[in-house]
């Protein structure tokens, strides 16, 4: 992984200049705001700071623990058997150890951005003046979300380390040989981890991915929760940046949602239309195609008439050209399409007909809505389905119905599709945001 530091006047020209540097596909971990310095500070205006990263090409991947500082390492067990239902061992692990951890963990990013500080030394958690959980926070995080905030996110999923870790206490009394003990220690976590992905149904075949590289990092110098950080970065990399709607200046954006039915398609529109008018000043219009479903139009004519935005209502691909071209001053145009099994070959017809027929001037962009309910089965035949005849973007509804994340993990790296959004409730306009990757990958590992 290459971690990079950019400062700008403002927080989207520090991260232009991440994007432009290290390739569209780097991800925001934090943004920070630098306040100026100095007898002359007032008259200097406030920087921002974007803290970047990359996940590292396969060449680069020989040995990325290989730190000049790193404690020796202790031979580690020859295999791992990652058997879901093995019984787990944990050992003890002090907080002291914990947070000594972290701060070797900062140390070693910092070491790749050539910012590095004094060696962190853990007499300072001792004595209360260190911060070993703001920079943890700090150096896993992928949005511009504040220190503090991060902190509330991860101070509670360390907690549930540690309980667990208390909770296997009894059971580690007759004690491991001091001489393995901590290779042992890093050796069960990984399993634990791994049983705690399969719990949250994340796909077998994606959490041995996940996991494998860990393997390399069981040995002496690698203790708990420099594993944590490590895995709870990979699967931030592995979700990526989430993608909303992208505006141009000339021609409306028009955006398609498509999906199956019932996972709440045009409550989400309203949701979007909602955020982007009233929250951002956009003007908005509503185009609905869906005329197979009873009271679906009025449902959008409800919302319209709220939001007082304009509903033009299409029944063919050929009227939908004309009727995005009579909307040529709007910012964004929000197309409800009919819900459908993606077994049904016609319909499927009719929505790809829809979709081609809007003109190649008008930026165009189309978001696959998916219940996180949904098995994973029925999940991947859609995704294929729709996949012949569009590049989607996913969008996923019910996360407040669901106790398990794994899905949307699954059906992200199944399909390849960028994350938009999330929508966890009924409320308008309430209950969305942008896809909240810190957050999910959180309870992908057993938070809250």
């Amino acid at each position: 992984m290459t971690i990079n530091k950019f400062q700008g006047k403002t927080e989207s020209e520090a991260i232009e200049k991440a994007k432009k540097e290290m390739g569209p596909d780097v991800v925001i971990m934090s943004v920070k705001t630098i306040k100026p310095k100095g007898v002359f500070r007032a008259f200097k205006g406030i920087a921002y700071e974007v803290t970047a990263a990359l996940e590292e090409s396969e060449s680069d991947k020989k040995n990325p623990y290989a730190q000049a500082d790193a404690p020796q390492q202790a031979r580690k067990p020859e295999s791992i058997n990652l058997t879901a239902d093995e019984a787990i061992r944990l050992p003890v692990a002090s907080q002291n150890r914990l947070d000594e951890t972290a701060g070797l963990v900062l140390q070693q990013l910092q070491k790749q951005n050539g910012t590095e500080t004094p060696e962190y030394a853990p007499q300072q958690a001792a004595s209360g003046t260190g911060t070993p959980s703001a920079a943890f926070a700090a150096a896993a995080s992928n949005t511009a979300t504040s220190t503090s905030a991060l902190e509330e996110r991860l101070d509670s999923l360390q907690s549930l380390l540690e309980d667990r870790i208390s909770a296997e206490k009894k059971n580690q009394e007759d004690g491991m040989g001091e001489a393995n003990g901590q290779a042992q220690e890093g050796f069960s976590f990984v399993k634990m981890l791994y049983q705690t992905l399969l719990d949250n149904e994340v796909d077998e075949k994606y959490a041995n991915q996940i996991l494998d590289e860990l393997e390399k990092i069981t040995n002496k110098g690698s203790n708990i929760d420099y594993i944590l950080s490590h895995i709870y970065q990979k699967l931030v990399l592995k979700f990526g940046q989430p993608k909303p709607i992208e505006f141009v200046n000339s021609r409306p954006t028009v955006a398609f949602f498509i999906g199956p039915t019932g996972v709440g398609k045009t409550t989400t529109i309203a949701k979007v239309a909602s955020r982007y008018k009233v929250d951002e000043g956009k003007k908005v219009a509503f185009l609905t195609a869906d005329t197979y479903r009873i009271a679906a139009t009025e449902q959008l004519r409800t919302y319209a008439n709220i939001l007082d935005m304009p509903l033009t209502i299409v029944y063919s691909a050929e009227e939908i050209r004309d009727a995005v071209n009579n909307l040529s001053e709007y910012d964004l145009i929000l197309v409800d399409t009919a819900g459908f099994s993606h077994k049904n070959v016609a319909q499927c017809e009719d929505v790809k007909n829809l979709i081609g027929g809007v003109s190649a001037e008008s930026k165009t962009e189309v978001y696959l809505v998916l219940s996180a309910t949904t098995k994973y089965r029925d999940l991947q035949d859609m995704c294929n389905i729709y996949q012949t005849f569009a590049d989607y973007k996913l969008i996923f509804t019910k996360l407040d119905e669901t106790s398990c994340y794994g899905n949307l993990l699954n059906i992200h790296l199944y399909s390849g599709a960028d994350l938009s959004y999330a929508t966890y409730g009924q409320n308008v306009p309430d209950d969305i945001e942008v896809f909240d990757t810190q957050k999910i990958v959180k309870k992908l590992l057993g938070g809250d």
